[in-house]
């Protein structure tokens, strides 16, 4: 049973990065594009819609929105183009180290929205 998990969380990291690929293609229609930027910043965000810490409904966007995204996403691309970015994206992820220069610039990004938040709420209680 956990071979199968990891299975499929492998399958949905390749489908992402395929999406990330393929957003960029001129093939792929503009409708399709908005849909893959919103699902791929929504998975490579480390903020979700819905904390985690939330009982229950804290993973429930983990595990309903993000494949609703990916799905909607794959549904949306021609297939040639589709089959051409999951093999690029196979390829590219069996070689490829993570980019914590990437993960400290979003999470930078995260705490300057949080800051900018803060400080609107402070300046209306004033």
């Amino acid at each position: 049973m956990l071979r199968k998990w990891k299975e499929t969380a492998r399958k949905l990291k390749e489908d992402i990065y395929a999406l990330y690929l393929a957003s960029k293609d001129p093939r792929v229609p503009f409708a399709a594009k908005v849909v893959i930027v919103i699902t791929v910043a929504y998975a490579f965000s480390p903020i979700d819609l819905i904390p985690d810490f939330i009982p229950l409904l804290g993973y429930l966007d983990d595990l309903v929105l993000l494949p609703l995204g990916i799905w909607l996403s794959l549904k949306l691309i021609p297939e040639p183009v589709l089959r051409l970015y999951r093999q690029k994206a196979r390829e590219q992820l069996r070689k490829r180290k993570p980019n914590y220069v990437m993960a400290a610039f979003i999470v930078i990004i995260w705490l300057m929205v949080g800051y900018w938040v803060y400080q609107a709420y402070m300046d209306r209680i004033d």
